[in-house]
């Protein structure tokens, strides 16, 4: 169970986001813009190592026209990632903690104990939790994965080796080649698993009676509030079939 400790961070994570932002491939606030952050919702997960914090945050920028929300992912170490020090790999950067000390901020995207929890928490074998709160669930963050239905597989699936992290302009895909499963010849893996991260969060369309894309096959859906004070919901990760 992570416990929350309310006190200092130096750089805040809004300081050490506003630097980082801008230098990614999916914000939308134009080239030489400083953005006005401010904090707009989220959820933690629990590393049962207790070693790491795992916050998916939400921050939204008013320095545009109209406010935009994005969706950023955060993991918090005692100790660098082993081959992971700089923005390339996915350092935000570093803060001093009034009670932990030093701690390396990363995007969860490129930690592996991210992409662990989040892959137990599409299968039901991790709880969200409050994101302020230490022992608190938030059962308004609604994961969703039907893999198991389709395949008829009953064990769980979890990554095995590295995780490649896919930047771009609609946001951020980590493939996840599954470990093999109980049940499935040894000549035929599991295949692949993209978790698509959103970063620029838009409010779930009411259903249009299409069909949904057969690669698609779970979601997790949280929500998130506007500067005026309206209540936001949408997908904050979805899981496709990889290739």
């Amino acid at each position: 169970m992570a416990v929350i400790h309310h006190t200092t961070l130096k750089p805040t994570k809004l300081e050490l986001l506003t630097s980082w932002l801008p230098h990614r491939p999916w914000y939308v606030g134009g080239a030489g813009r400083t953005p006005e952050l401010e904090k707009a919702g989220g959820f933690r997960l629990d590393d049962p190592e207790g070693e790491v914090g795992i916050e998916f945050m939400v921050v939204t920028d008013t320095s545009g026209d109209r406010p935009v929300s994005y969706h950023v992912p955060l993991t918090y170490r005692a100790a660098p990632i082993d081959g992971a020090t700089d923005a390339e790999h996915g350092l935000v950067g570093t803060t001093e903690h009034g009670v932990l000390g030093l701690r390396y901020v990363y995007d969860g995207t490129h930690d592996p104990v991210f992409v662990a929890q989040l892959l137990a928490l599409l299968q039901g074998h991790a709880e969200p939790q409050a994101q302020s709160d230490t022992d608190t669930p938030d059962p308004t963050v609604v994961p969703s994965f039907s893999r198991h239905a389709a395949t008829g597989v009953t064990e769980p699936v979890t990554a095995t080796g590295p995780s490649p992290v896919t930047d771009g302009p609609q946001g951020t895909d980590v493939l996840v080649r599954p470990a093999a499963e109980s049940g499935r010849a040894a000549d035929a893996p599991s295949a692949p698993l993209v978790l698509r991260v959103a970063r620029v969060l838009r409010a779930a369309e009411p259903s249009s009676g299409t069909a949904p894309d057969e690669r698609t096959l779970g979601h997790v859906t949280a929500g998130w509030r506007l500067p005026d004070g309206e209540e936001r919901r949408g997908h904050f990760v979805v899981v496709a079939e990889g290739s």
